[in-house]
């Protein structure tokens, strides 16, 4: 049996928690964003930080720390205090690419975080100038094999999403697309309507203008399911079966944030991402959502992502810089 004293000094703990948890939170909640203000992230992060302030009566504010592939953003969310007035907007670079990309990180993505909810995933479009007179990805490939080499796809580099991607088709399909980097990638959006390039990868919201106008003809989506309002794009595993790369966000804290901080987080977030009208918010900006998930499966979520962008890049011979 445990001694009195060390059953009542767990109880108090326990019990200054609970009620720590309970007064939560006493003052203005900081969600960190490593993307600059104005990004598509960040407007989503305002969106959801606004539902939280009202949910809570507090409020939750967004703080921009974009730069260095995620690596600012990323690195002040993990060094501050864990007492719950701290969380952190987490992209698929942060916690799931970096970690392969990069040799040494101030941080580390699964160690110095607490999973709290899922939040959007958000798939790429592969896309056409229509002059190349494909209609699928199929074709694309089919045309390479053909003549090898003669096609470019526009990236915003091989450690950026596009350029993984890039480097992931032309494995699992055998083909030698050639990758040309873009530093802004408006200029490579430019480059495949005027022909410069024949294709080029884009998030939802950026493709839809020039799929709409006509000036690039979509192929494939990055996604294992079709994206609402573009059904008709079918995903790149229907042509290359298992291949599925996808952006997203989760919402985390610094790891040692009181779980029950961290589980009320997550009840509310999901309450707030399975409004009818939030979804469709979500569609708007580019994303899908299954909801805020629980904690548990938000967390198995980074840990087989943190796996699976591993083996991506591995399988590119991508080397760590």
């Amino acid at each position: 049996m445990l001694p009195r004293i060390l059953i009542f000094w767990l109880s108090a703990i326990l019990t200054t928690t609970t009620v720590q948890a309970q007064s939560w939170p006493e003052r203005p909640v900081r969600i960190v964003v490593s993307q600059a203000a104005g990004s598509t992230p960040d407007i989503l992060c305002r969106i959801l930080a606004d539902k939280l302030s009202t949910a809570f009566g507090q409020q939750f504010f967004v703080e921009n720390r974009p730069g260095g592939a995620n690596i600012v953003g990323a690195q002040a969310a993990a060094k501050s205090p864990p007492d719950g007035y701290t969380f952190f907007f987490a992209t698929a670079a942060a916690l799931a690419s970096n970690p392969h990309t990069f040799k040494n990180l101030p941080y580390d993505p699964l160690r110095d975080f607490a999973p709290v909810s899922m939040i959007a995933k958000g798939p790429f479009f592969v896309l056409a100038n229509p002059a190349l007179k494909a209609s699928s990805l199929k074709e694309v490939i089919a045309r390479d094999k053909a003549e090898p080499g003669k096609m470019a796809i526009a990236t915003e580099g091989s450690r950026n999403f596009t350029g993984i991607l890039a480097g992931w088709l032309n494995r699992k399909a055998g083909t030698k697309l050639v990758e040309v980097p873009y530093t802004t990638i408006t200029n490579g959006v430019q480059d495949a309507i005027t022909g410069r390039v024949q294709l080029i990868s884009l998030p939802i919201t950026s493709a839809a203008p020039f799929i709409a106008s006509g000036e690039l003809t979509p192929l494939a989506v990055s996604s294992l399911k079709p994206m609402p309002k573009f059904e008709s794009i079918p995903p790149i595993a229907e042509t290359l079966p298992g291949v599925e790369l996808v952006g997203w966000f989760v919402l985390v804290a610094p790891a040692g944030t009181p779980e029950a901080i961290v589980q009320r987080v997550n009840q509310e977030m999901n309450k707030i991402l399975n409004d009818p009208a939030m979804r469709e918010r979500l569609v708007e900006l580019g994303f899908f959502t299954d909801g805020g998930e629980t904690v548990a499966a938000t967390g198995k979520f980074i840990k087989e992502q943190y796996e699976i962008w591993k083996e991506v890049v591995r399988d590119i011979g991508l080397e760590p810089q």
